[in-house]
């Protein structure tokens, strides 16, 4: 199943509920789970982004839950594809 690591930003109205943060962060974990993706580790962070997800799913269902999420309002996201060692040496083998 493909992974993805998620770093997510605050926006104003987020910094402003940020004692929701938790709360919120549960129900993202819900609706997440009902697309079938699954949280496997969330870090709220020190330095340029606020929280840090990993996540593994399809990359539709993926796609969805990052538009659901987003049409909220409290956190503006950057998603990147990652690749295990296993995943990586797959496709190095492939390469002349």
């Amino acid at each position: 199943m493909p992974a993805y690591i998620t770093l997510v930003n605050f926006t104003d109205q987020g910094a402003r509920a940020i004692k929701g943060s938790p709360d919120r962060f549960e129900a993202f974990k819900a609706a997440a789970e009902s697309k079938g993706v699954s949280v496997k580790s969330a870090h709220w962070t020190l330095g340029a982004y606020d929280l840090v997800l990993v996540t593994e799913g399809p990359e539709d269902a993926l796609m969805a839950l990052n538009l659901q999420t987003a049409s909220l309002g409290n956190v503006r996201t950057q998603t990147l594809r990652g690749f295990t060692a296993a995943e990586m040496r797959k496709l190095l083998a492939g390469l002349p």
